[in-house]
């Protein structure tokens, strides 16, 4: 007897050439593949995507427009049930339209009587307390509810959601493989040749602070350790394109003559691509949450700039901090953290490893649970 077929749609942040939510949406993929063939459970995904033809073709699955009311009601009439997530989808602080329009998603699905499934959210920040009750109401009719943090678990508590309903788990990306692995176990990949002597710094920035104070100070911060380390080169990770490229490029314009030890990694689309980038690397430094996931999921030390609370809540899973903030930036202090993991790297590893190693064991639990959800006995 063949195995049972599900059709889920997936609503998130997809099919916007961001590596990041690319990178969730593999890896939500990956993992409900993955307990699918365990629990004998073929899943078709169909992705509500900004550019429905190009998800099709990256990832091989269905795909309609997310902001076009015909084919997203399509894609909810012919699924079993609706996953949103993960990311950092219900948050005020970019648009006041964001959390309208994933929870109308979610609304329109549980009209459809369809189940839904909130898939390792970040919650927040949400300024608008207009926005408690509403979130709350969806929630409360979700088969499932699992968070990336405990932060976000508080935020949904003090929106009087049962806590006994929320989940709190890893990112998805935590469990994002290398290409060619068969699992999320191991360590980073290294590109390098053995007993080479170049030390290869990714860098991931973006875009905050109007007066871009943040970018000259990691500037100032990438020129010290240039200059203090003759075995540094300087690999620029853009995440979100095409605005990541135009920032790493602000910064590599005020490195002045290391330019030569500076290289910039254009056109990855592929999040896997991107994790082979992270992967070669001897330190990260980013502003990027998903840089610093790849990063962590690869061993790779990192050092991390805060521009949003999720960075900290990540560090904190860690037991680290940020270096630095785009509010308070001490260019010397991130320098020298920078030489610091260079030359601690086992240090570190031993240090972090185990919580990694937590983090990408329980990476695939609400893959696991939404698959046994379709497995049990309906009344």
């Amino acid at each position: 007897m063949g195995a049972s077929v599900v059709k889920i749609a997936l609503s998130g942040y997809y099919g916007f050439d961001n590596s990041g939510d690319e990178a969730v949406l593999q890896s939500i993929l990956l993992a409900l593949q993955e307990q699918g063939r365990a629990q004998g459970v073929q899943i078709e995904p169909i992705v509500l995507s900004a550019n429905p033809q190009k998800t099709t073709e990256m990832y091989g699955v269905k795909a309609y427009h997310r902001m076009r009311p015909g084919p997203l009601l399509r894609a909810l009439r012919e699924s079993d049930g609706l996953i949103s997530g993960g990311g950092s989808l219900l948050q005020d602080a970019t648009s006041s339209k964001t959390i309208p329009y994933y929870l109308a998603v979610l609304k329109i699905a549980q009209w459809l009587g369809k189940p839904t499934f909130i898939y390792s959210q970040g919650i927040g920040p949400v300024n608008r307390r207009m926005f408690d009750g509403w979130i709350r109401s969806v929630f409360k009719r979700c088969a499932y509810v699992s968070v990336r943090d405990t932060e976000s678990a508080a935020l949904l508590e003090k929106m009087r959601l049962p806590l006994d309903r929320i989940t709190v788990v890893p990112d998805p990306v935590m469990g994002l493989p290398l290409r060619g692995s068969t699992g999320s176990e191991g360590g980073a990949a290294d590109t390098a040749p053995r007993g080479s002597l170049v030390r290869t710094v990714g860098v991931s920035v973006r875009f905050w602070n109007e007066d871009r104070s943040e970018l000259e100070a990691l500037s100032r911060s990438l020129h010290l350790l240039l200059a203090a380390r003759t075995d540094v080169r300087l690999r620029f990770l853009p995440f979100h394109l095409p605005s990541d490229e135009v920032a790493s490029q602000f910064v590599i314009d005020r490195l002045g003559d290391h330019g030569s030890r500076v290289e910039m990694v254009r056109g990855i689309a592929h999040p896997q691509d991107m994790l082979e980038q992270v992967a070669g690397c001897d330190l990260l430094i980013g502003m990027r949450l998903h840089s610093l996931i790849y990063a962590a999921s690869q061993y790779v030390p990192m050092v991390g700039i805060s521009y949003d609370p999720k960075i900290d809540q990540f560090l904190h899973r860690l037991g680290m901090k940020a270096a630095a903030s785009t509010a308070r930036f001490d260019a010397e202090a991130l320098g020298a953290e920078a030489q610091r993991l260079l030359d601690g790297k086992e240090a570190w590893a031993v240090s972090v490893g185990p919580a990694i190693e937590e983090l990408k064991a329980q990476a695939q639990l609400p893959a696991q649970h939404i698959i046994s959800f379709y497995l049990q006995p309906k009344a």
